[in-house]
């Protein structure tokens, strides 16, 4: 484990913690980045990267992008892509003026293309 550590930098935050986004942020943890939510629907498995990394876990995607500055999106398609980016319930876009996102999924250009329009048009 690395012993230099980065309090001051930015708080991550991961959504999708299945295989790769519970091994990013355990190797975000270990190179002594700050973590600041773990989100996953299911919540087991955002329990179980919470315990490994020492991260909290959000209970929505609304806490996760009030805990965070950068959020890495781990998520599995492009239905579960849009509906972390919902216009209405709980989504990431609430507070997320100022926010960076970072999407680590393969998905089709037309929802990225949509997701930047929704967060173009609620959050600039």
């Amino acid at each position: 484990m690395s012993t230099k550590t980065f309090d001051t930098w930015p708080a991550i935050g991961v959504v999708g913690v299945g295989r790769m986004g519970a091994n990013m942020a355990l190797r975000l943890k270990e190179t002594g980045y700050r973590l600041g939510a773990l989100y996953d629907v299911r919540a087991e498995a955002a329990e179980a990267a919470a315990e490994a990394t020492g991260a909290p876990r959000a209970a929505t995607l609304a806490a996760l992008t009030a805990a965070c500055d950068v959020i890495l999106t781990v998520v599995t398609d492009d239905a579960a892509m849009a509906s972390i980016y919902s216009e209405s319930g709980d989504s990431l876009l609430d507070g997320a003026r100022g926010k960076l996102f970072i999407n680590c999924a393969t998905l089709t250009p037309t929802v990225h293309v949509e997701i930047c329009l929704l967060y173009t048009s609620r959050c600039v």
